[in-house]
């Protein structure tokens, strides 16, 4: 057991006295710090932030993000070919440069994204503009369409509006592909000569250098061209300086121009070339520049002359003087569109720029003089004010279709072209509209994402469509209000973008100022933002009147109605009437009724863009009044009523033989656009019957009517003279086509003589309007030499008009190995070029013999088309539609959807296409099977001669 502790009762008390001692004294201790602490709290230690995740990669759709946005870019660019080069000389088919882009952050980031498309970027370098560190950590070029150059930084950027300068070395290929920067080929003097040229529209600026590359990123650009000895550079803005400097022992330019103003990077434009200019007699900022021997033969002097009387027409118009020192217009050799509205640089294709006398014809020139006023109408429409994006491009297009045609009248007023709107824009619309595979005008932001949906978009929807809704709504409130609603959209959006919305809300200001009581966007959502278009059915008998969307096959589901203002007339009676309708009905309105033999016409002059059917009573009184006094009724309506009828039957709302009789009283019409509109709509029946039993009495009734307008211009023919009239040339040039294309003797008689002294006698007296014509009669009916004479003259003419003319002729021929081996040249850019391709194909497929030739051949070449054609702007949607045209049989579709299958999805871009060619097909399987029988009978009985 352990030993007990004793401890003294002295030892005991002293050690409690201590211990309450230092009680104490520690309490006071206590007491004393939390008073000063009170007095003078201590500094807490730091609160540890969570840090903020930016998100890594690409973004989630092919849209820049909205965290930077350019303020000016500075760039330089040197294309190291040769314009001329010698021997001793080796081209050289690539271009180096630099930019730097000025950026102002919006919103704090950790990356910068740009947009680059097959360039080497060889540096890349952030600088902040107050330190002027280096900021990038990594870049990166990430794969797809996005074509997204992502900027990796060491630093976050804040968004406070800061600035930053973002600066990128490149180096490119100089491709024959027709896109971004690219090489063009010309001859002069028995050599080929070279130049560079741009086209960057919609999304190729990317391919040029480094960029934020969508419309709304507007910013300046301050460009700078290192190019050859001997050529000269242009851009967009005026030349600033030009000196000349030594590059490893070669002599260089130095171009450098004035900063351009705001504005969208696909409007950005450049070319290096040995070209010369011709000066505007009568407006010094203007030039056309073209090949030397082009301009010294003077084939610019027209263009120069016709853009100088446009221009000062639009600023008079628009009440906006054009912003811009200069205005070059180029003509280049190759050219994947007509033209582009480059911003102070416009360039053409040389058929829509050059005009010579005594070669190019009346459609040349107006061809021409309508490219020239279509692009300068961007200058403000797509330049000035631009589309916020792609969805609404129809606000640059559809405007520069329809003030074309009011620039081409105002310089041309005898040629009456705002009557052809309707011939050359508003029905190849309304027949690409009433398939369900159509798209509305603006279709949802979102719906138009990557570069091929957006190059999808530039369709006769977007510039015919668009052009046809705008001349409607100008009718509807009449031209000055509409005018003045324009002048506001321009005034206020100058150097910015909108969209078409804003359009509306311009419009409706004007529309309140005359103290009308329309409203603007309420009527006009229903035409831009619904696919399609409206059938208006009248009964004059009951006064009703209803509308339906029209379409060519129709389905479910399309419960739609739109605000659509009808002009009305009706027999012997002078006065046009106006109604709105609002309601799909049937409602009954008392304008719409009609009393005894009285007929009623709707949509007067064409306005209006719908369709328009009546009562069986009021289509006979109309179809009695054309063949009693076809004058009562006006050339446009002549033509609808044929249009109407026609497409009307195709979609089973009236007989076949209504729209078939509608054309029986031409024997007595003259004019051009009656008889255009239903050469347009027999050109259907040709194609679905052509190789049918129907195709013999559809000749012989062919020949029955366009002999009376054959023998009425004959004299003009013979006489290798023209008829003063515009549309009276046109008109001749039909009854010419149709009489040779219809096995009309005496006219391949003629063509076959007049082309056998050509090859006699080198000698071509074939009037300029009847050369197409009368080269393809010819060499239909000819063998090969006649052939192989005008693939000859093919080669070494230097007219791009007559080129452009023997190119179409060469696919008339017959002989079935002529066109096989007609469609391998096109795969030979040094035979056909690259911008001729795909209309040479569409060419041969659209003449009987050519056509299942050319669908094999485009289904065997198909990745070689894709790749050298599918990304620019040259549609491959447009080949599709061609060499599918004649598709009516099961087969044919069965072939179409297997190709589609096989290729639909490798290639992304002629998908509508596709899509809109299966639903033409299977609607022609099911209208000829309908009325093969029917349309048989009809064409036997009319085509006896009585």
């Amino acid at each position: 057991m352990a030993k007990a502790v004793r401890i003294s009762k002295v030892l005991a008390i002293v050690t409690v006295v201590l211990t309450i001692s230092a009680i104490g004294g520690i309490a006071s201790m206590l007491a004393v710090y939390l008073i000063q602490i009170q007095k003078n709290p201590p500094t807490p230690p730091p609160t540890i932030v969570s840090t903020t995740a930016f998100p890594t990669g690409p973004p989630p759709t092919m849209r820049l993000p909205q965290n930077v946005f350019p303020v000016s870019y500075r760039i330089h660019l040197q294309p190291y070919l040769y314009a001329a080069p010698s021997n001793t000389t080796k081209q050289s088919f690539v271009f180096t440069g630099n930019s730097t882009v000025i950026i102002k952050c919006v919103e704090t980031t950790k990356s910068i994204f740009l947009q680059s498309k097959d360039l080497n970027v060889t540096s890349v370098t952030v600088y902040d503009s107050i330190s002027g560190d280096d900021l990038v950590e990594s870049y990166q070029l990430h794969d797809g369409e996005s074509n997204f150059l992502e900027i990796q930084l060491k630093d976050i950027l804040y968004g406070n509006e800061s600035f930053y300068e973002v600066f990128t070395a490149f180096e490119g290929e100089l491709m024959d592909d027709l896109t971004g920067l690219y090489v063009s080929t010309y001859t002069e003097d028995d050599e080929q000569r070279f130049l560079a040229a741009s086209q960057m529209q919609p999304t190729d600026a990317r391919k040029v250098f480094p960029c934020f590359d969508e419309p709304a990123m507007k910013a300046e650009f301050n460009i700078t061209v290192i190019h050859r000895d001997g050529t000269t550079a242009l851009s967009n803005s005026q030349l600033y300086t030009e000196k000349y400097v030594e590059i490893d022992g070669d002599k260089w330019v130095v171009t450098e121009f004035h900063p351009t103003e705001k504005m969208s990077t696909y409007l950005l434009a450049l070319t290096v070339s040995g070209f010369k200019s011709k000066q505007s007699p009568t407006d010094n900022r203007i030039k056309t520049w073209a090949r030397p021997d082009a301009v010294d033969a003077g084939y610019a002097d027209y263009a120069a002359e016709t853009a100088a009387e446009v221009l000062k027409y639009y600023e008079n118009l628009f009440k906006e003087k054009y912003p811009l020192a200069k205005l070059d217009q180029v003509a280049i050799p190759d050219f994947s569109a007509g033209a582009m509205e480059n911003w102070g640089l416009v360039t053409y294709r040389e058929t829509a720029l050059l005009y010579e006398e005594g070669v190019s014809s009346t459609s040349d020139k107006e061809w021409i003089t309508t490219v020239i006023a279509h692009e300068l109408a961007h200058q403000w429409f797509g330049n000035l004010v631009t589309m916020k994006w792609w969805n609404d491009v129809w606000l640059n297009e559809g405007f520069a279709t329809y003030f074309s045609y009011l620039g081409v009248d105002a310089v041309k007023p005898d040629w009456n072209v705002e009557d052809l709107l309707f011939i050359e824009d508003v029905q190849s619309a309304l027949e690409v509209d009433s398939l369900n595979t159509s798209h509305p005008l603006s279709s949802p932001e979102a719906d138009i994402d990557s570069p091929s949906e957006i190059t999808e978009l530039f369709d006769s929807i977007t510039y015919s469509k668009g052009a046809a809704v705008l001349r409607m709504l100008s009718n509807h409130l009449g031209e000055e209000v509409f005018l003045n609603g324009i002048r506001n959209y321009l005034q206020e959006f100058k150097f910015r973008n909108a969209e078409y919305k804003d359009l509306w809300r311009c419009l409706q200001q004007a529309v309140d100022a005359a103290n009308k009581h329309d409203k603007v966007e309420e009527m006009m959502r229903t035409w831009t933002e619904q696919v399609g278009y409206p059938v208006i059915t009248i009964n004059t008998i009951t006064s009703e009147v209803s509308q339906q969307h029209f379409l060519l096959n129709q389905t479910t589901g399309h419960d739609l109605a739109w605000h659509v203002p009808v002009r009305l007339m009706k027999s012997g009676k002078p006065d046009i009437l106006s109604d709105l309708l609002r309601e799909k009905g049937p409602v009954p309105k008392p304008v719409y009724s009609t009393t005894g033999d009285e007929w009623l016409l709707a949509n007067v002059n064409r306005t209006g863009y719908y369709r328009v059917n009546y009562n069986t009573e009021n289509w006979n009184r109309l179809l009695l009044q054309l063949e009693s006094d076809l004058e009562a009724i006006p050339p446009i309506n002549r033509g609808q009523l044929i249009d109407d009828a026609f497409n009307l039957a195709r979609a089973k709302l009236v007989n076949v033989t209504l729209a078939l009789d509608t054309t029986k009283y031409l024997l007595n019409d003259t004019e051009y656009i009656p008889w255009e509109s239903a050469l347009q709509n027999l050109e259907y029946f040709i194609l679905m019957f052509d190789r049918s039993e129907v195709y013999g009495p559809m000749q012989a009734y062919l020949q029955k009517q366009v002999l009376p307008l054959y023998d009425y211009y004959q004299n003009f023919t013979e006489n290798a003279s023209v008829p003063v009239s515009h549309t009276d040339q046109y008109n001749q040039i039909n009854a010419v086509s149709v009489a040779c294309s219809n096995g009309i003797t005496k006219c391949i008689d003629l063509s076959k003589s007049l082309f056998q002294l050509w090859i006699d006698n080198d000698t071509n007296i074939i009037p300029a309007n009847l050369k197409s014509t009368i080269y393809c009669s010819a060499i239909a009916a000819g063998e090969e030499e006649e052939w192989e004479f005008a693939w000859e003259k093919f080669q070494s003419a230097t007219s791009a008009t007559e080129r452009d003319k023997l190119r179409y002729a060469l696919s008339c021929t017959t002989k079935i190995w002529l066109l096989n081996r007609y469609l391998q040249y096109t795969l030979d850019p040094d035979k056909i070029k690259k911008m001729d391709a795909v209309s040479t194909i569409n060419y041969i497929a659209k003449n009987v013999a050519g056509q299942s030739l050319a669908w094999d051949f485009v289904r065997a070449q198909w990745n070689y088309i894709t790749q050298e054609y599918g990304a620019g702007i040259m549609h491959i949607g447009a080949l599709i539609d061609g060499v599918t045209q004649r598709f009516s049989t099961d087969f044919e579709l069965q072939q179409l959807k297997q190709f589609q299958k096989d290729n639909g999805a490798e290639f992304a871009y002629p998908d509508r296409a596709l899509e809109q060619a299966i639903e033409r097909t299977e609607a022609n399987i099911k209208w000829v099977k309908e009325n093969k029988d029917i349309v048989l009978d009809w064409f036997r009985r009319e085509s006896q001669v009585l």
